[in-house]
């Protein structure tokens, strides 16, 4: 009787543990990534920037002083990336993600590995330097 019993409760446990989490799907485009090598631009950012907004609920911060240089462009906007802090984007699964920017305003995000654009449901202005 005993051995029934700790059969049962290891098939629910292994139930329970198979059960799906919430899963968030990143709304995403693929896009036509475009490397800039001639006279890149940078720019620093002056005061912190707080994203709201992120893609699936997620809240990012954009620290001061972060310098982010241009990589490319794509049709959104050009497309910059940090050597200075590491930006994610986080849903189901994290993705790397550059800045894209276009006439001074954070548009979304490119996801370098996957190929796609992220937008913002706002477009931000930046504190530039």
């Amino acid at each position: 009787m005993r051995i029934k019993h700790y059969l049962g409760l290891l098939l629910l446990c292994l139930a329970a543990s198979g059960c799906p989490f919430d899963v968030h799907h990143l709304s995403s485009t693929p896009t036509r990534f475009t490397r800039e090598v001639e006279s890149p631009k940078w720019f620093a950012l002056k005061g912190e920037v707080l994203i709201t907004e992120a893609p699936c609920g997620y809240s990012r911060t954009l620290r001061t002083e972060t310098r982010w240089e241009q990589c490319g462009a794509i049709p959104e906007g050009e497309v910059y990336r940090s050597r200075d802090q590491v930006l994610t984007v986080e849903c189901s699964h994290t993705y790397e993600a550059y800045l894209v920017v276009s006439d001074g305003r954070l548009n979304g995000f490119y996801l370098p590995v996957e190929k796609v654009y992220v937008s913002l449901p706002a477009k931000m202005d930046l504190p530039l330097r």
